[in-house]
């Protein structure tokens, strides 16, 4: 059985226990030394992550960078910290297949998310240490947040309990602004409530048991629960969750550090933006909804959690690596193609995705891109797919690389598809939101498509594994 977490904090002492932490117990300036330190963490060769004690100005700690590196993925998987991703991959994979583990509802008193209220005077900065992760920001931007909405139709249908990470802007004491684009999850529910003229109640949580953060970005269909799928991916262990004080139907984890309960405004749209992106740029202004928070429950000296966005990889880039690359590859796999042996959409959460296949004829490889790129997550993501053999590891960019200089033919295998939808937060999209999709078939030809020069590739001469062992047990017996 694998380690499983209860809190965000059982899980930063781990870190802490396996190196991957460091604690800044002198006082910084909130900027820019929280964003400059989370960059320079995601280029450090383990990636930790760092906890800042003492912030000027407030009273509450701070961790960046929890889940910015391929070490701390593991760990939070409850893995040996140096596991290779791709057996990462297929280990999530196989927890995915115990989908769902329903969590289980704690009452009050049990859940430590509710050790504090605050009912009235509500202000986020006596509460949360705020600041702009990148110097061009509009303002503070909660990056990292969980957050919990409900269909109006069918509250009590867990499935549809969604679990979503969206940007939010603070723009007063008690007042944030989210994006919620339209192939998103949220934006189905608050159309119903719109449409009515209603407030959609909300919860916005921080600091969570690391899958619900995991979970939280996961792109899964609207009816499937992720509070379900942490449990999965726990290994079969359940999570927590607890209602929230302003609405029973909000089911919130029940030890997130801090829970902001509200509504969004119906039909109010207020400017929002720019933000510094996880593409690598700003993402500009625009009219997005605004939330009122009512009430405010937190663990005693609540943990702020945040992450840098930027050129990648950063911290957004592990945290969204594998859970879009799973779920892509069970789309494929388990829809059509049991031939698709790994899909890796660890690249600008799957804007840039490989796909391994084995083809049965001509055009196959083609014909898996094209059901990738009609998914609900790679018709929006979507826009540069490589196709390459079963035989060639998709993590490995080296195999990737030698399928494209030695398996493309540009006039036959490179295929465009303009005027497609496409990811709004992409620079290169125009207009936002539309973008040309490119199809590369890097993989051999099968009947009936002709392959006029056909290769015998070079095997491994016999013994490379047991000489790969012997050679690994010398280099670690002389600390190399």
């Amino acid at each position: 059985m694998a380690k499983v977490y209860k809190d965000l904090r059982e899980f930063l002492a781990t870190l802490d226990q396996e190196g991957q932490l460091l604690r800044i117990t002198d006082e910084v300036m909130p900027e820019p030394s929280i964003g400059a330190a989370g960059r320079a963490a995601t280029r450090m060769s383990n990636g930790p992550a760092v906890y800042f004690e003492k912030i000027a100005g407030y009273k509450n700690p701070l961790v960046t960078n929890a889940h910015g590196s391929w070490q701390n993925h593991a760990l939070m998987m409850g893995m040996d910290k140096d596991t290779p991703v791709k057996e990462q991959f297929f280990e999530l994979n196989r927890r995915w297949d115990k989908y769902p583990c329903d969590p289980v509802i704690v009452d009050r008193a049990q859940a430590s998310c509710k050790e504090n209220v605050i009912e009235s005077d509500i202000n986020l900065f006596d509460v949360l240490p705020l600041y702009r992760i990148n110097d061009q920001d509009g303002g503070f931007f909660l990056s990292k947040a969980s957050v919990i909405t409900y269909d109006r139709d069918e509250p009590d249908n867990l499935g549809k309990v969604n679990v979503g990470t969206y940007r939010i802007q603070v723009k007063d004491v008690d007042t944030i602004g989210i994006q919620a684009l339209p192939f998103h999850d949220i934006a189905i529910q608050l159309a119903k409530y719109e449409r009515r003229n209603e407030p959609m109640p909300i919860a916005v949580t921080l600091g969570n048991v690391p899958l619900i953060t995991f979970m939280a970005s996961t792109p899964i269909a609207y009816d499937q629960s992720e509070y379900s799928f942490a449990g999965a991916l726990q290994d079969g262990v359940p999570v927590e969750i607890t209602p929230a004080d302003t609405d029973p139907h909000l089911l919130v984890p029940a030890t997130s550090e801090v829970v902001l309960e509200g509504y969004i405004k119906p039909r109010v749209r207020t400017c929002e933006g720019p933000f510094g992106e996880f593409p690598g740029s700003y993402s500009g202004a625009r009219n997005q909804c605004e939330i009122k928070i009512t009430h405010i429950t937190h663990r005693t000296n609540p943990i702020f959690e945040n992450l840098y966005l930027g050129m990648p990889w950063t911290e957004i880039d592990y945290l969204m690596a594998l859970n879009t690359s799973v779920p892509m590859f069970k789309q494929l796999h388990n829809e059509g193609f049991p031939e698709v042996t790994a899909v890796n959409a660890m690249y600008t959460h799957g804007i840039g995705t490989i796909i391994a296949v084995k083809p049965r004829f001509g055009g196959f490889a083609k014909a898996a891109a094209m059901r990738f790129l009609s998914t609900p997550h790679g018709m929006a993501y979507g826009k540069l797919v490589i196709l390459v053999d079963d035989f060639v590891d998709p993590f490995n960019l080296e195999q990737v690389m030698w399928a494209l200089t030695t398996r493309v033919l540009p006039s036959k295998d490179v295929n465009l598809i303009h005027n497609a939808a496409g990811m709004p937060l992409d620079p290169s999209s125009y207009p936002a939101g539309m973008t040309t999709k490119l199809i590369i078939d890097a993989t051999t030809p099968v009947a009936p498509e002709p392959n006029p020069r056909p290769v015998a590739l070079v095997a491994d001469p016999e013994g490379t594994e047991e000489w790969a062992k012997t050679l690994a047990e010398i280099s670690a017996a002389l600390g190399k």
